[in-house]
């Protein structure tokens, strides 16, 4: 079997999971729904806030994707490969942003957004990030906590753990990605991952489509 053919396999499987994500929304939306936060009404919603996490930067913005995602979706981390692509491709002119939508049927997601907001406050975002999903076979649907395994990829990491023992406890941190929540759930987001391309909410079918979308998106 070729690469090429191989690799257009590996696709579809990406863009069938984020499919799979529509199918579930509904029992998802549920379950946010019974929990907190307060809800939020749209006028109050923000798609991109001051403290957003921008993972790239670019000089001329001329266009902003901004993802709703949960470290612990398999979706999210399907579509990561791909999402690194775009972003080498079209980092210098699209603000790639994440915010934060830890499904509560997820055991640990939660936790692990503590632990990436934690190490985010020392400069280290993406790659706490990263390292959550490429570790989610091991630690992902675990019905029992997984926050000892998370302060080891920080100390892996470098992190002063003292500071990210401190921000484990602030109650600020899980305000804050409450709010992403509150955001994403008045914007109409039902599962993860969720794309908004300059405010409007997408529906992907594949790659070539998400392209063309992005090509748009960067004319003058």
């Amino acid at each position: 079997m070729s690469v090429a053919v191989t690799g257009r396999r590996v696709r579809l499987a990406i863009w069938i999971l984020l499919a799979a994500v529509i199918g579930v929304g509904a029992i998802s939306y549920a379950v946010i729904t019974s929990s907190k936060p307060e809800p939020l009404a749209a006028a109050d919603a923000q798609l991109v806030r001051a403290d957003s996490h921008r993972v790239t930067s670019p000089p001329a913005e001329k266009a902003q994707l901004v993802e709703f995602l949960d470290f612990e979706c398999e979706s999210c981390r399907a579509a990561e490969p791909l999402l690194a692509e775009l972003k080498k491709e079209y980092g210098e002119r699209i603000s790639f942003v994440h915010r934060y939508y830890p499904l509560p049927g997820h055991r640990n997601s939660g936790t692990a957004a503590v632990a990436v907001e934690a190490a985010a406050q020392q400069g280290k975002y993406q790659e706490m990030a990263a390292k959550l999903f490429e570790t989610q076979p091991q630690w992902g649907e675990k019905t029992d906590s997984q926050a000892g395994l998370f302060r080891t990829f920080a100390q892996q990491l470098g992190l002063d753990m003292a500071r990210y023992d401190a921000a484990l406890a602030d109650p600020s941190v899980k305000d804050r990605i409450s709010r992403d929540v509150a955001d994403g759930r008045a914007l109409g987001v039902t599962g993860t991952p969720t794309f908004f391309l300059n405010g409007k909410k997408l529906t992907l079918d594949t790659e070539e489509q998400f392209r063309q979308l992005l090509d748009e998106a960067i004319q003058d």
